[in-house]
């Protein structure tokens, strides 16, 4: 069965992880371009903060408080978006948290209490967006992965397992609605290294604070290619040419992107402020202080667009081709570089 996916205006769009970073700057952008909203996220108080944000411009929106690790609460987003709007178009898996330390000193209910929203979450999303969605017309299921869906990483190496995770379950959720002809279009987004509040929101083990990698791409890089792809059916989209290049390098070069790891991960992933013996995260409960914030703010140079992801989303195949040898390249000079 084709798949026809509406534009924008016309949309009825379910965004989970609202009120914070990619999902809060989603969320902005498709009420500016008309689209009907259903908005969720942990915190009841922020949620509708932010609808009577978009309501005084004239968006439709409803929200549903929800921690998405939970069936029952997945199941009330989808009951309240049939209830209000009748159906569903778009389905955007965006929670997620992440815990910086090494594997072995990180406490176990942490692992899974991450595993439950990174993964859990994703999963009972689609499914609630499968059920919901198939037999009312069909559209876009797009779930949120990482640069790292594909790398694992040292000190976020629960969270790379989270989001190879995702992947594995969104390629075979793929498969499945393909091979049952379901008007189902389902996509994998992959940010690199995004100014949100990741690192803010992320449990800390480490004794300094945590920091994201360079380079590090702004929040709407990410927020445009999810909304290229609720209107235009494919497959994956990389948010952020580094997260191409990550991709690429692993694959063709594993060995050496270990080394590349471990000779520069350990150090970028500290800032230079110590970590706070009462630090707050959002792990378990959000942190009302912190929501409704599209950015941290970064220290390091933010990239504002990405040339490979406009690129690669709107252009022909060679021009796509042409950039992501540059990708490739640059893969080729850090293997270089850390493989002597």
């Amino acid at each position: 069965m084709a798949i026809r996916l509406r534009k924008l205006h016309d949309q009825v769009m379910v965004i989970t992880g609202a009120t914070s970073g990619i999902g809060l700057t989603t969320a902005r952008m498709a009420a500016a371009r008309g689209a009907r909203l259903v908005l969720a996220a942990r915190s009841k108080d922020a949620l509708d903060e932010l609808a009577d944000e978009m309501r005084s411009r004239g968006a439709m929106v409803e929200t549903v408080a929800a921690d998405v690790g939970n069936i029952a609460d997945v199941e009330k987003i989808g009951e309240k978006a049939i209830a209000r709007f009748g159906r569903i178009d778009t389905w955007v898996n965006n929670a997620g948290i992440s815990v910086f330390g090494r594997l072995e000193e990180v406490k176990p209910e942490d692992h899974h209490r991450l595993f439950q929203t990174n993964f859990w979450g994703t999963v009972n999303g689609s499914l609630e967006a499968v059920r919901r969605m198939k037999h009312r017309g069909g559209g876009a299921i797009i779930n949120v992965g990482s640069e790292v869906s594909e790398r694992a990483i040292p000190m976020q190496g629960m969270y790379a397992a989270s989001k190879h995770a995702v992947k594995g379950f969104t390629d075979a959720l793929r498969m499945e609605v393909e091979k049952e002809g379901a008007p189902l279009a389902v996509t994998l987004v992959r940010p690199a290294a995004i100014d949100t509040m990741f690192a803010v929101h992320a449990r800390n083990y480490m004794d300094k604070e945590p920091a994201l990698p360079p380079p590090i791409y702004a929040p709407e890089v990410v927020a445009d290619a999810i909304l290229y792809c609720a209107e235009n059916p494919k497959r994956d989209a990389y948010a952020g040419g580094a997260s191409k290049m990550i991709a690429a390098g692993s694959r063709l070069m594993p060995a050496l992107f270990d080394r590349y790891m471990n000779a520069s991960m350990f150090k970028q992933q500290k800032s230079n402020r110590p970590s706070a013996a009462n630090r707050r995260d959002a792990l378990y409960k959000p942190d009302e202080s912190t929501e409704l914030r599209q950015r941290q703010g970064m220290p390091q140079n933010v990239h504002e667009r990405s040339l490979y992801t406009k690129t690669s989303l709107r252009s022909s195949p060679l021009m796509t081709a042409l950039v992501g040898g540059g990708a490739l390249l640059a893969a080729f000079s850090l293997s270089r570089r850390f493989g002597r």
